[in-house]
């Protein structure tokens, strides 16, 4: 019997195993339901904006009992079962996205515009102030409305 030490992974390895930042830092996440993907994808945000995602799915998870986890297009979305997704998050160079899908029902109306009829933004900048109290409001409101089919 031998004393070896296990080998420690390479750093090309580690790197290997680590997920891909597409344009703007935006980590590629294998799509998948449930909650460890959404985990992966908020452990693989860059810099600052990964204690962002760990706050605004602490506050979903803490603001709608039973809410729907998965990653899909390189983003988390969050639903109800069976009733389509009401937010999803999305890295960006300088700022998180967080969507709403329908933020056009919600009130006050979140504050940053889209190309989509019915959705509406909230762009969360390094330093900004995040309101959880109104974020928790929207993403109640949101829960209670009919979702996007994706």
């Amino acid at each position: 019997m031998t004393d070896r030490k296990p080998k420690s992974p390479t750093k090309a390895a580690v790197a290997a195993s680590e997920p891909k930042l597409l344009s703007g830092g935006n980590p590629q996440i294998a799509k998948g339901h449930g909650d460890a993907p959404v985990q992966a994808y908020i452990a693989a945000m860059p810099g600052w904006k990964s204690e962002i995602g760990r706050r605004i799915d602490a506050l979903v998870v803490n603001s709608v009992p039973g809410v729907q986890k998965a990653v899909k297009w390189n983003s988390p979305l969050y639903g109800m079962e069976g009733d389509g997704w009401f937010l999803g998050i999305h890295c960006f160079t300088n700022y998180v996205k967080v969507a709403f899908f329908r933020g056009t029902s919600l009130q006050p109306i979140p504050p940053d515009d889209s190309k989509s009829k019915e959705t509406r933004y909230l762009n969360i900048r390094e330093g900004d102030t995040l309101d959880e109290a109104q974020l928790s409001d929207w993403v109640k409101q949101a829960s209670r409305l009919p979702g996007e089919r994706m």
